[in-house]
């Protein structure tokens, strides 16, 4: 399953008042799950930082590794 999958996934499980806590900051900006599904969504650079993050904490798998 892509990064990108993986996250729209997980987004979809997350409660909506959930949605707007923090989940990575790119330089010195939070980004929310909000934030961060418009930027996967879109995929744009930030997204791919986003999902590193999510991948050094645990929230994702990189499968594409393997």
């Amino acid at each position: 399953m892509s990064l990108k999958s993986q996250f729209l996934k997980i987004y979809a499980d997350i409660p909506l008042g959930a949605r707007s806590e923090i989940i990575a900051v790119v330089g010195d900006e939070p980004v929310t799950w909000n934030s961060a599904r418009v930027e996967v969504e879109n995929n744009t650079a930030v997204a791919k930082k986003i999902l590193n993050q999510l991948i050094e904490i645990g929230v994702l798998i990189d499968n594409e590794d393997k």
